[in-house]
């Protein structure tokens, strides 16, 4: 036997990865023999599920929590911006508080409103690839990838188009929250963009609260207000900041990844221009081959067995989308990127039962707005230089995406 770094004794049958080596990508030969072998891997962090059957099970599994003090704490933040932001966000709450936290959200971030800014994702979808279109060589990241999500994140919001510049910053930077353990400027980057952040949103709530519009910030004000207080100012603060990072930087990085995916598949890219009826299908499987939550993590509440084996109290796991996804156990040729093919299962970034991701319609609703309106007006992308990603573990996607379209 071997221990794993959270005390759990670990088989020396099972597989160990080093998902913090930087050469480390969860689609190498090395992690399908893995997966092949156990539906479970160690690693220098904790345990890895890698089949799709388990990490569905342990997303809902009521035994497991988010408990982000002690995620913090693994990445060395023991206080500050980031511990005062991360330890009482919604996410890191369960029974009651979570309810309570989500119900405000729900009450403001309707179906209606996300379908609501479909024209305008579509219109800004447009004018961002009419540019493209001009450009021998885009940095897809810089030139679409970025500004789109922002620009939909401002407007759901009300954020005014003049402090663009200055938010995106700050909404990309703290996303790197996921990836604390890589170390190096990471924990800066994070606490700049927080503190930069928490000062925006105070004034935003205290300008909406004077003269509501018709924005995310004005609803969930008035929400607050008919719910009594029972959610604190402070508490709304801390929502809006993580709506802020989850409605542009995971959405971002999907877009990158969606390029990714299909220039390495560009009959695919065809296939949508010729039949754009399957843009949410193909927003689908680009979620599934290559998610820009690339893993998702939990902590075990106390000790617990699961498939016959022992796991201690604190034991970190960490759902590895990239490869579950693939599943052969329940994706038919799930190693094949493949529009065409309806999946039945869903999503794992997306997390699972009363924690399922609150932003999770609007991605999809931005990326099957965008796919139909690129592929028919460009070529298929080309990747046009060295790509920059971001670290396997948490928010994953190229940082820099040089490629070239020409015009379809």
């Amino acid at each position: 036997m071997s221990t794993a770094v959270d005390g759990t004794s670990i088989s020396r049958d099972i597989p160990f990865l080093d998902i913090v080596d930087q050469e480390f990508r969860f689609d190498s030969p090395e992690v399908v023999e893995a997966q092949e072998r156990s539906w479970y891997a160690d690693s220098p962090l904790g345990i890895l599920v890698l089949r799709y059957a388990e990490s569905r099970d342990l997303l809902r599994d009521p035994r497991l929590d988010h408990n982000g003090k002690r995620y913090l704490e693994m990445g060395g933040v023991v206080s500050g911006p980031i511990y005062d932001w991360f330890v009482p966000m919604i996410v890191n709450h369960d029974g009651e508080e979570h309810r309570r936290l989500r119900g405000l959200v729900n009450k403001a971030f309707t179906p209606r409103m996300i379908n609501g800014l479909r024209p305008f994702i579509r219109a800004r979808a447009e004018e961002l690839t009419d540019r493209l279109a001009l450009l021998d060589v885009c940095d897809f990241g810089e030139d679409f990838g970025n500004p789109l999500p922002l620009a939909i994140m401002c407007e759901l919001l009300g954020v005014p188009a003049k402090d663009y510049d200055t938010f995106r910053v700050w909404t990309a930077d703290v996303g790197l929250v996921f990836s604390l353990a890589h170390g190096g400027d990471i924990p800066r980057r994070v606490e700049n963009a927080l503190v930069g952040l928490n000062g925006y949103v105070d004034a935003l709530i205290a300008d909406k609260s004077a003269s509501p519009t018709d924005d995310l910030i004005s609803a969930l004000i008035a929400a607050q207000r008919e719910d009594n207080g029972r959610v604190s100012g402070e508490e709304l603060r801390n929502l809006i900041v993580t709506l802020v990072f989850a409605a542009h930087d995971t959405t971002r990085h999907q877009l990158n990844n969606a390029m990714v995916a299909f220039a390495a598949h560009p009959g695919q890219w065809r296939l949508l221009a010729d039949r754009p009826e399957l843009a949410d299908q193909a927003t689908d499987e680009v979620m599934r081959w290559i998610p820009s939550t690339g893993t998702v993590y939990r902590f075990a509440a106390a000790d617990f067995e699961y498939r016959g084996v022992h796991f201690a109290k604190e034991t970190f796991f960490m759902v590895c989308t990239d490869i579950a996804q693939r599943d052969p156990r329940v994706f038919r040729d799930g190693a094949t990127f493949d529009i065409s093919v309806a999946r039945e299962a869903p999503a794992l970034q997306f997390g699972g039962g009363p924690h399922h991701c609150l932003g999770a319609a609007l991605a999809k609703a931005e990326i099957a707005e965008v796919l139909p309106v690129l592929t028919s007006r460009l070529a298929p992308p080309v990747v046009a230089g060295p790509l920059n990603w971001r670290p396997p573990v948490g928010i994953h996607g190229p940082e820099s995406l040089p490629l070239r379209f020409g015009v379809s």
